[in-house]
């Protein structure tokens, strides 16, 4: 029995990331012991490569604007570990997130010794949001996948509907090297007869997912983008999409197309009678959403948690679309075991300098690793992120220092310049 939640959360993170087998196995048992909390709760499941935390913080507003009760689940977080499970717009309390450890501490033990298997951090992690949407009586709880989808821990759940933003190269040790790998794992949340809505635009990705829906007796819609039109972009982004006008302060050329997303969800989910949502609380919704880490703005720091080749693309057509005439420094670190190289490529493509570094995490590339890979003429090394931080921060009028590389060292970055 924990009485800190210093101490929790030191057990909670010290536990291994993923199981020694991929599968729903432990999550079904685990489940089972708490009384299957999932049954209790209307669910809407959102997997993708990138998008997904701003669709499901789009798709919260929506729902809080109506006056609807939402919980939130997503990963990592940002600011705070409380932040990966929300009640409208309030985190889990400390106190709450430690009697909830407390509660999967003594059934990690009890799995390991009947069954000789040791629930992950992830499973955990799931196992408590489960149990506290159910305990606040939720109107609606986002779950945003953390790791492809058809084994993910939440895919546990049975939702009202599902969602895929994407699919691009991420976690190929698991997923797979091919985007029909990646997809197929992604299509794995589809449930028999619940309806799918998805951005993907891959003609030979959107096949399989025509197939998969039809097999799953889902009926599949698709977010084009030839339904969003007279975009301007800017610090408060306006755009149609199918006719309709919507507001949104997340900047970004792709923040259109996920707001565009939520928008879909919302009509789809009206048309089945699951939300009675109107349109001037979507359109309320959209305008009230922010996101940390995401093209979040400081002056003239820009924050983007941009870490694979998706992510990398779109803030790429961002930057060139919000910050063309700006001369931009980039800051980038990595995890060890992402496609840093594709990445670093793609930023060379319009970073005129670029500096490498490194924080203290335990899959952080070094910076001298990141410094060789770049080809840029104009590239710079300082392992020490406060070193660096302090001699890029005095920006000339023209300068842009954009950050990237890694939600961690977002995270990290956001606290020392707030």
């Amino acid at each position: 029995m924990f009485t800190t939640i210093k101490d929790a959360i030191t057990w909670i993170e010290s536990i291994k990331r993923f199981g020694n087998k991929y599968d729903l196995s432990r999550m079904e048992l685990a489940c089972d012991i708490l009384g299957n909390p999932e049954n209790d709760l209307t669910v809407i499941h959102i997997a993708g490569t990138n998008g997904k935390g701003s669709t499901v913080s789009y798709l919260k507003n929506i729902l809080l604007s109506q006056g609807y009760n939402v919980g939130t689940f997503i990963s990592p977080y940002i600011l705070s570990f409380n932040e990966r499970i929300t009640y409208n717009n309030e985190e889990i309390t400390s106190e709450e997130l430690l009697h909830y450890i407390n509660k999967v501490n003594s059934l990690h033990h009890e799995v390991l010794k009947e069954y000789d298997d040791a629930i992950s951090f992830f499973e955990l992690l799931t196992l408590i949001s489960l149990l506290y949407f159910k305990n606040k009586k939720c109107d609606y709880v986002m779950y945003e996948v953390g790791l492809g989808g058809k084994l993910d821990a939440t895919n546990i759940v049975k939702p009202i509907i599902t969602a895929i933003t994407n699919i691009n190269y991420d976690h190929m040790n698991i997923l797979g090297n091919t985007l029909e790998e990646i997809a197929l794992a992604k299509l794995g949340i589809v449930k028999e007869g619940i309806p799918l809505v998805t951005t993907e635009n891959n003609p030979d990705l959107l096949d399989l997912f025509r197939v998969v829906t039809k097999n799953k007796n889902s009926e599949l819609t698709i977010v084009s983008e030839d339904d969003i039109t007279k975009s301007s972009f800017g610090e408060t982004t306006i755009f149609k999409y199918k006719d309709e006008l919507f507001s949104i302060k997340l900047m970004g050329t792709h923040q259109v197309v996920n707001a565009s997303l939520a928008v879909e969800i919302i009509a789809q989910l009206n048309k089945i009678k699951k939300t009675n949502v109107s349109l001037t609380n979507i359109q309320l919704g959209l305008l009230k959403t922010s996101w940390p880490g995401r093209l979040e703005k400081f002056d003239k720091i820009i924050l983007d948690g941009a870490h694979n080749v998706g992510g990398a693309n779109v803030l790429r057509d961002s930057m060139n679309t919000l910050y063309k005439d700006k001369y931009i420094k980039v800051l980038f670190t990595s995890m060890a075991d992402k496609e840093y190289f594709d990445v670093i490529q793609i930023l060379e493509t319009f970073a005129n300098e670029i500096h490498f570094t490194e924080f203290d995490y335990p899959r952080c590339e070094t910076a001298l690793n990141l410094y060789n890979v770049s080809s840029h003429p104009d590239k710079y090394l300082e392992s020490n992120v406060d070193i660096a931080l302090e001699s890029l921060k005095d920006l000339k009028d023209n300068e842009i220092l954009l950050i990237t590389g890694s939600l961690y060292f977002i995270s990290l970055v956001r606290k020392k310049i707030k």
